[in-house]
């Protein structure tokens, strides 16, 4: 970033912080050094935890919601709920009271009702008119989890009683429904927008129950929020939450030492200990529920044959890759879920590093002078610190069983939306945090044929294994899930559709005067319950 660019970027956040301390000296006001721009202000839209933090955790609330620091689901909007014996019905009983945020641009006229849940799923059917609301639209949680075909209907039964019916029992969906895509939108507000002929400002200008509403975004540079007042759970202690987005990781580091924000997500590997050594810091360190992978698109030749894909996966040397990039904060990875997930296949072994001999399987594969992208991710994220010198280490290492390899990368936005183009033109460096604790959200949401045209970057189509994940969605007991989950670790092994590369350490720093933050295993960022002491 040059000098002016630098000064524009810093006016633009002084003048959304200026104001934090305009109720009074003793208004508490917090500043997040985020690592990207939000894509925009509907959660339903977008997969990138930059933007669900931004959205899901900030602004809205779900029926139900995950403890803080667990994948353990508790009510939220719902204060109840059953489920029939066949597994078939979810009946939600709604809290009474909630109020929708009233904001600069919208006054809500009734509280939160059943007709505002069955809008949210609804709305993201194919055929809503709310489908293709904004350019590009695509509800990538709903369709990458198969929900089209799934949800077979959500009715109002009456003003606090919603029934979500489905098409066959899903084990994972209490856990798919604390997902930040099922966070609850006011109804009200969209009809409005729709009738005004606005419906893009649903995408701009978000209205929620969370615990922070949205006030103002300079884009690209800073989100500033303001306490709800009528949280159903109490006014949050911050009178004011910013988001500064800060892509450059040292400048994270920079930022948060020298005050100007006061916790800071993924800083570069290098920078950790130095952090840790600072008296003024506190760090907090955890195994992340994460993958970071190089995705192959398996439509496209000579990436379609499993041979070309296990040849060039021997080809890699991770631990150099961990080494170089990660630092010491990771580990190779195997499999395309982490060993601190349930069902983790133990059993399965690595692609042996040996570059002769994937040399001679490329030769048998008929592969000859082959020329790829790959496509190297612009931000840091959880699993992956850093995807441009992680490309040019594939690079090397594909150069040396003589493949030549071009690296492109795109803005962020624009980078996940092209690689969920099945006709994507490279092998995509990408990763995933799980959302919910459940292996069926690393192995349905990214890998099943359903996920095509979605979150499945590798345009990977295998029926064995989409049969396996779909027998385990159904099926109750632990033990036979655990089972075929397993089984479905073979076979995606056997197959290749992507290059697995690491596990990741995930890092989280804040001054010392931050109070009630507490890291979430789901990669996500909530500040309610967070206080700044005196």
């Amino acid at each position: 970033m040059n000098t002016y660019k630098k000064l524009l970027a810093a006016t633009a956040l002084a003048m959304l912080t200026g104001g934090l301390m305009a109720g009074g000296a003793s208004a508490k006001s917090l500043v997040f050094c985020s690592e990207a721009a939000p894509g925009g202000f509907d959660p339903a839209l977008y997969t990138g935890g930059e933007t669900l933090d931004a959205t899901g955790q900030a602004v809205f609330n779900k029926l139900v919601e995950f403890k803080p620091g667990t994948s353990e689901v508790e009510p939220g909007l719902a204060e109840s709920w059953t489920i029939s014996d066949d597994g078939l019905e979810y009946t939600f009983k709604l809290r009474p009271g909630v109020k929708f945020q009233t904001t600069s641009y919208f006054t809500p006229t009734r509280d939160l009702n059943a007709d505002d849940v069955v809008f949210t799923f609804e709305r993201q059917k194919e055929g809503s008119k709310w489908a293709k609301y904004v350019d590009g639209a695509s509800y990538e949680y709903f369709e990458g989890m198969d929900f089209p075909k799934l949800v077979k209907e959500v009715t109002k039964v009456d003003d606090l009683t919603v029934k979500i019916a489905l098409t066959k029992p899903n084990a994972p969906m209490i856990a798919n429904l604390a997902m930040d895509f099922s966070s609850i939108v006011s109804k009200e507000y969209a009809d409005k927008l729709m009738a005004d002929g606005t419906p893009g400002k649903l995408n701009e200008q978000p209205v929620g129950t969370g615990p922070f509403q949205f006030v103002d975004y300079q884009l690209n540079t800073a989100i500033r929020y303001e306490a709800n007042p009528n949280y159903y759970k109490g006014k949050v202690k911050l009178d004011t939450l910013i988001f500064a987005v800060t892509p450059d990781a040292a400048v994270r580091v920079q930022k948060l030492k020298a005050g100007e924000c006061q916790l800071t997500i993924y800083p570069d590997p290098a920078d950790v200990e130095g952090l840790k050594a600072d008296t003024n810091l506190t760090v907090i360190q955890e195994e992340g529920l994460n993958v970071s992978t190089l995705a192959y698109n398996t439509t496209q030749a000579p990436f379609d044959k499993p041979e070309v894909r296990k040849a060039l996966n021997q080809a890699i040397d991770k631990k150099a890759i961990v080494e170089a990039v990660y630092l010491g904060q990771g580990t190779p990875a195997i499999n395309p879920i982490p060993p601190t997930m349930w069902s983790y296949n133990k059993s399965v072994k690595d692609d042996e590093y040996n570059p002769e001999a994937a040399k001679a399987a490329l030769e048998k594969a008929g592969v000859k002078d082959l020329s790829m992208k790959i496509w190297a991710m612009p931000v840091a994220r959880p699993y992956m610190p850093n995807g441009r010198r992680t490309a040019e280490l594939l690079q090397s290492d594909f150069a040396k069983v003589g493949v030549k390899v071009e690296i492109v990368s795109y803005d962020w936005q624009e980078y996940l939306k092209r690689a969920s183009d099945p006709k994507h033109d490279g092998a995509v460096i990408i990763g995933w945090t799980g959302d919910n604790g459940d292996p069926d959200n690393f192995l349905a949401t990214l890998l099943s044929c359903q996920a095509v045209g979605s979150s499945n970057r590798a345009a990977w189509c295998n029926k064995e294994f989409t049969g396996l994940i779909d027998k385990a969605a159904v099926v109750s007991d632990p033990a036979e899930r655990t089972k075929l989950y397993e089984e479905s670790q073979v076979v995606f092994k056997r197959e290749a559709p992507w290059a697995t590369l690491a596990h990741s350490l995930v890092t989280t720093a804040m001054t010392k005067n931050v109070t009630g933050y507490v890291a979430s295993p789901l990669g996500v960022h909530n500040f309610a319950n967070v206080d700044i002491a005196e």
